[in-house]
């Protein structure tokens, strides 16, 4: 008997040790993590500017409550802001509660109470966040999900259109849906969210909780876009392995979360803030950010050179994609045997999510065993 509940479908490997991009059982074997905890471990396993910054930060201090004043997270915003239209931030402790705190701040603004989504989305399981994602399968078993969530097809133009009506707060979207199936959004849909929400007074809400801080080649995935959102939510990659989430907003937005509006018991901690700081410093630098597209680039491409013209490849920077066409839920197992570990985006996808730091080296070899495993010629 376990005294965990069973909420989860757990594999049946015990990893004890990391780095970099290689992780050890206890049995003392070794796989190359091209999951990185779901797009979390952004800098790899025990990255020792992480390690430090850990080490200094708590010999100093861990938690203080935000009734005060936070001069490290004026900094950490500032930095996530830079360049952006976004002006203030707020920090929590993870996806699903970044995304709660932009679906509050959207509705108290405006005054209005319907948010569009989309299917496939997947933005948390907390009910508010729960009730935005896109999947029935999500929600089944609860009850009724909260009202006034409308969700329309992904990269429909005409179905979203005639989903607005003037009690729409807001507009929600993942630049590319990873749970849904690694779906990117079309220049198209981009353009259509863009002009409605202009043109209808609309807010726009950009769920980058996994495609954020670097994970498709830039800062966030919404600058390869037209759109222009004024809520942003972030959490995974931010920490590098430790729990912290942020929503950022424009200035128009400030008022609408005053004193008392919103809050958090451990949001926004100096331990975390401390270490998100390292990150961003580290993957908000140009050069890094040009290697995470050559390695991107790298990837697809020896993607391409050896699956079969059936499969489909997508996704960009290092969250990428492959359709199968077919259940891979086998693959998925098979890959783990054989020393790799990914994960799956829906029935027939496998998904792809190494550190960024991830060496040309480690590619060829991950796609070595993905070709073993899918019974593919490859020359590497």
């Amino acid at each position: 008997m376990s005294f965990l509940f069973n909420n989860y479908s757990r594999r049946q490997i015990h990893i004890v040790s990391g780095k970099g991009t290689i992780v050890q059982d206890d049995k003392g074997k070794e796989y190359l993590d091209f999951i990185s905890g779901i797009a979390v471990n952004s800098l790899g396993h025990a990255h020792p500017a992480i390690v430090e910054t850990i080490k200094y930060q708590s010999e100093k201090l861990w938690h203080v409550s935000n009734l005060f004043e936070s001069p490290e997270q004026e900094k950490l915003a500032e930095k996530l802001a830079k360049d952006t239209q976004f002006a203030h931030a707020f920090f929590c402790n993870s996806g699903a509660e970044a995304n709660e705190a932009a679906i509050k701040l959207a509705r108290k603004h405006t005054g209005k109470h319907v948010i569009i989504t989309f299917e496939q989305s997947f933005h948390g399981r907390t009910f508010g966040a729960m009730s935005a994602t896109g999947q029935e399968k999500i929600k089944q078993g609860f009850g009724p999900m909260l009202e006034s969530f409308r969700t329309v097809p992904f990269n429909n133009p005409a179905a979203l259109e005639a989903a607005i009506s003037d009690d729409v707060a807001a507009i929600m979207l993942e630049v590319i849906q990873g749970e849904g199936g690694v779906h990117e959004v079309t220049a198209e849909f981009a353009d259509a969210i863009t002009n409605i929400c202009k043109s209808k007074g609309i807010l726009c809400i950009v769920d980058e909780v996994q495609t954020g801080i670097g994970r498709t080649g830039t800062r966030y995935a919404y600058e390869q876009t037209s759109l222009m959102p004024d809520i942003m939510t972030l959490a995974k990659g931010l920490g590098g392995g430790f729990p912290i989430g942020a929503m950022l907003g424009t200035s128009d937005l400030f008022e609408a979360f005053g004193p008392g509006s919103h809050g958090t018991t451990f949001g926004g901690n100096p331990l975390a803030v401390s270490v998100a700081q390292t990150v961003v410093n580290h993957i908000f630098d140009n050069s890094f950010l040009e290697e995470v597209q050559h390695k991107s680039d790298y990837l697809k491409g020896k993607l391409l050179e050896i699956l079969p013209t059936t499969y489909e490849v997508r996704g960009k920077g290092l969250l990428i994609g492959i359709d199968c066409k077919e259940d891979v839920t086998l693959f998925i197992r098979q890959a783990e045997a054989a020393g790799l570990l990914v994960v799956q985006a829906g029935p027939s996808v496998i998904r792809l999510l190494p550190p960024l730091t991830v060496t040309e080296d480690e590619i060829n070899h991950a796609i070595g065993l993905l070709a073993s495993v899918l019974h593919i010629p490859s020359t590497l």
